[in-house]
């Protein structure tokens, strides 16, 4: 039977804090940057592209749902409909 493994006491921290910093230390503390692949949910790589057409066909049921739910923002905007 083996024993269960016992916590090294004197282990590093995972993270160790600074501490109190003095008042006129003027050091920013920034991250180290990350090695290797960057990951997919990097918002500085992300790309944007539009490849809708010109006109956007909608139908009358989704005019019917916008004009329900927004009325009160369209009347503010373009004043008021029908």
């Amino acid at each position: 039977m083996t024993q269960p493994r016992t916590r090294n006491t004197n282990a590093r921290p995972e993270n160790a804090a600074l501490g109190d910093l003095p008042d006129d230390l003027s050091i920013q503390i920034e991250p180290w940057p990350r090695i290797g692949r960057p990951s997919k949910h990097a918002l500085e790589i992300w790309r944007v592209t539009d490849d809708w057409p010109a006109r956007v066909p909608v139908t009358d049921a989704e005019i019917d749902v916008f004009e329900a739910w927004f009325r009160d923002l369209f009347d503010e905007f373009l004043g008021p409909g029908r």
